[in-house]
């Protein structure tokens, strides 16, 4: 168990960057290591692996329901809780995937994206000194937020190849002092789905501490033959968790920025309170197209998976060909490998030459981590395979030279 607790001797916004990990030595902030990547595959021409955004377009109905309602004149703010099509619309994927029963009028909440529900969320319920546990490697944004809210961040670590916590050290992390378990399953960087007995046991440390469970559940759509168990369908975990999804992953719209969240109507107030003041609103003529979206059959839901998972599979192949030890994961956008056998014991450097080595951009996993904490992270990488099947191709084939290179 780890945590980091930003000196408060800093100002808010470099109290935020240091608890990223994204303060200078100078005190400004630096780019991240996404921002870079990205920089760096756009000045090589290299394959970009690194962010996680889908280069194919998602349903046909969804993006013609979003024409649809700007030629409709849907293009001023919505209702600042969300457009009443779309809340129903969640309310009822609620119930169809998961037998929760949600009211639409007070207990969902529309935002601007997942990272705003989470925003608001550790903003309305986490003051100076309070701790948040979430598991490392973590989303980048959970760190800043919990920063900027004043809160000392607590981790449980995940580790290679299996990702899986030591409950005991799950114990160890929640404590009186915790407001709010952060749980992201299925997980981003890792792609792993948490299992039974670890939802429970967050259930009921959260109950014995008197903690707010909040759900990061944004691949929920996208699990390979694992089926996705939103914490709130457990006993005794309703009224306490506040669970976030979104759009974007599930229908390839990331640009949209349409998320959500529900929660019982106490905690959606708490939260909403502090969400008119970020966005106040957003993508007007995307929500309908959403609440579309999430009406489609099973089967765009299945296959969406079922495309996936044989992308998922194909970069395996091609990273394990080039030499890396791979973690299969059971979900999401993203898998890690072990540059280690390569003889690379430095995923960051490693991922600065890989534009030279191999004509691929991937993200260090250290990326996820603290700096104070990265040693058993360090040689880890983690690629993006959510790309046509004809781009994975050519980055496996290019990957290829790191073998060719190591003999």
């Amino acid at each position: 168990m780890s945590d980091f607790s930003p000196s408060p001797a800093l100002r808010p916004w470099q109290r935020t960057a240091a608890g990223a990990g994204l303060l200078a030595s100078d005190g400004s902030i630096a780019a991240t290591i996404f921002a870079e990547m990205s920089a760096l595959a756009a000045r090589t021409g290299a394959i970009n692996l690194g962010q996680g955004f889908p280069d194919e377009d998602g349903p046909a109905e969804v993006l013609e329901a979003a024409r649809r309602a700007i030629s409709e004149g849907v293009n001023q703010y919505p209702p600042g809780i969300g457009m009443p099509v779309l809340r129903e619309a969640i309310a009822e994927h609620q119930r169809r995937f998961y037998a929760l029963e949600v009211d639409a009028a007070s207990e969902v909440l529309v935002t601007a994206g997942a990272t705003e529900a989470l925003a608001a969320t550790i903003l309305a319920f986490v003051d100076e000194g309070d701790e948040v546990v979430t598991f490392e490697p973590y989303y980048d944004a959970y760190a800043a937020l919990i920063a900027r809210a004043g809160g000392v961040h607590r981790t449980v670590p995940l580790r290679f190849p299996d990702w899986r916590p030591d409950h005991s050290e799950l114990q160890s992390a929640v404590t009186d002092r915790t407001r709010l378990i952060l749980v992201n399953s299925p997980h981003n960087p890792t792609g792993a789905v948490l299992d039974a007995d670890t939802l429970a046991l967050v259930v009921r440390l959260a109950e014995r501490h008197d903690a707010i469970i909040v759900t990061d559940e944004v691949y929920e759509h996208l699990t390979f033959g694992v089926p996705h168990t939103p914490i709130a369908t457990l006993p005794g975990a309703r009224e306490r968790t506040v669970s976030i999804s979104s759009g974007g992953k599930t229908f390839s719209t990331t640009g949209w920025k349409i998320g959500w969240l529900t929660a019982p109507a106490a905690l959606v107030t708490s939260v909403l309170a502090v969400k008119q003041y970020l966005t106040f609103v957003n993508g007007a003529p995307f929500q309908p197209a959403i609440a579309t979206g999430l009406g489609l059959p099973d089967a765009v839901f299945t296959d969406a998976a079922t495309e996936l998972r044989a992308k998922r599979d194909l970069l395996a192949d091609g990273l394990t060909a080039a030499g890396f030890s791979v973690s299969l994961p059971g979900a999401g956008y993203f898998i890690v490998a072990d540059a280690r056998p390569l003889g690379y014991d430095d995923g960051a450097a490693l991922c600065r030459r890989l534009p030279d080595l191999a004509g691929v951009v991937g993200v260090p996993v250290s990326a996820f981590v603290h700096p104070d904490r990265q040693d058993a992270y360090r040689s880890l990488v983690r690629f993006a395979f959510c790309k046509r099947r004809e781009v994975l191709e050519e980055a496996s084939a290019r990957l290829s030279a790191l073998s060719a290179g190591a003999d």
